[in-house]
């Protein structure tokens, strides 16, 4: 039997438009495979140029959210602003007047899920958001419906299109980070204020949400250690390359019982690892199940048709589910009080310092590193680098407590013998 539904997109702009363009050109498809009629009853957006464009009727033009809701035919709306400003007062307003609610907003999700689910199952109605995560590829969904057998142990995932598109042009032209930074704003898959991604706050705001669903509880964004690539040397990316690494910005998240460890930051991973080939502005995330094993998802972390893809993919959901699926966790705005994130946390090490070339430097700094209980895999001195009296100085350490190779580093930047110019964590 098949099922009318009605939809309204609010924002058509590269995702609203994508999704806008999927919903009216695959209609005939939906209705012959998902026994759904999908017709797009409302549109959004005062860029009337934009919906000229995309030859939006005039009829289904909407002057405001409150004709939006009020519409009868309207069953779904779907939020394609993004930011927390005007789209979580349109969201809000959605949801108190009864209407499922399909997004693509991370920031949204991620900051107030808690607050918009409450509303949600008050007025039962759904709220899902497939498309906030990964773009087109179906994290989410595996999630809730693939991997629900298993205990998640840990997730390692490249969710950033802009920063692996950055680190993979860093590796294969040898070229400058602000070198390839702007060629990619010139491209389109960096903003003119790439803050968001270059800082890790896209990736932090994604593995917020991830690490929620596949560990079952809360784990606000503000618990993630957060680095960015801002600092990252293209001579660091072709040293990890000659000794086996690649380095991408992973989100990572693990548990350990009532124990969390959630980071995103730029990782050296070996060449040989699934994750280490996902280049240019792809994504994928590597998972791990107890019962599964080792499971990865990769495709199109961004663009117009690939997030559609997720968005439409959530209103067939809704469309063709009668029973609405909410958080499998306490949706709070803080994280349980059982449950500890560990902020000392284990890992290997790459650094770079830049040493005084002369005898009995190298004592004097793994001196420093061994009581700072910190070992020692492989050191490396590049003898063909030396520069006015100093080289540098390549180390790669056992798995190792962060605050004690915080506090080896301090202390050898103290020492005036020698520089710590780079420190990048390594994951098997």
């Amino acid at each position: 039997m098949t099922k009318k539904v009605g939809v309204a997109i609010l924002g058509l702009g590269v995702v609203g438009g994508g999704t806008y363009e999927t919903l009216v050109s695959h209609h005939d498809f939906y209705l012959a495979t998902q026994q759904v009629d999908i017709t797009v009853e409302a549109v959004l957006d005062k860029n009337l140029e934009r919906l000229r464009s995309l030859k939006v009727a005039d009829e289904i033009i909407a002057n405001s959210i409150e004709e939006v809701i009020a519409n009868p035919n309207v069953d779904i709306v779907i939020e394609t602003i993004g930011g927390i400003g005007v789209a979580k007062d349109f969201v809000t307003k959605a949801l108190r007047e009864g209407k499922t609610v399909v997004t693509s907003n991370k920031e949204l999700i991620c900051k107030y899920s808690h607050e918009l689910e409450k509303i949600a199952r008050h007025n039962h109605c759904g709220l899902y958001y497939e498309a906030s995560c990964v773009g087109g590829v179906p994290i989410i969904r595996t999630l809730l419906d693939g991997v629900q057998a298993n205990h998640i142990q840990r997730m390692m995932g490249i969710v950033n299109g802009t920063t692996n598109y950055i680190l993979t042009k860093m590796a294969n032209e040898g070229a400058d980070y602000q070198e390839v930074l702007k060629e990619a704003q010139k491209l389109g898959y960096a903003e003119a204020d790439p803050t968001a991604d270059v800082d890790g706050f896209d990736s932090t705001y994604k593995l917020s949400i991830l690490s929620s669903m596949a560990f079952h509880t809360k784990i606000p964004y503000t618990k993630i250690f957060r680095e960015g690539i801002s600092k990252i040397d293209t001579c660091d990316i072709a040293y990890g390359k000659e000794i086996g690494y690649t380095l991408k910005l992973l989100a990572i998240g693990k548990r350990n019982e009532n124990a969390v460890e959630v980071r995103v930051h730029p990782t050296f991973i070996p060449s040989s690892h699934p994750l280490a080939s996902v280049n240019d502005s792809f994504n994928a995330v590597y998972m791990t199940g107890d019962a599964v094993d080792d499971v990865m998802l990769y495709g199109r972390g961004a663009g117009a048709l690939p997030t559609a893809s997720a968005v439409v993919s959530d209103v067939i959901y809704a469309a063709t589910h009668s029973e609405i699926r909410y958080s499998t966790f306490k949706n709070n705005a803080t994280a349980e009080t059982n449950v500890k994130f560990i902020s000392d946390f284990t890992s290997a090490y790459y650094m770079r310092l830049s040493v005084e070339d002369k005898a009995g430097v190298l004592a004097k700094i793994t001196g420093i590193f061994a009581k700072n209980n910190v070992s020692i895999v492989e050191i490396t001195q590049r003898m063909d680098k030396v520069e006015e009296g100093r080289l540098p100085l390549i180390i790669i350490t056992h798995q190792t407590k962060e605050n004690s190779v915080k506090s080896a580093v301090a202390k050898i930047n103290a020492s005036g013998i020698a520089t710590v110019e780079s420190l990048i964590r390594v994951e098997a």
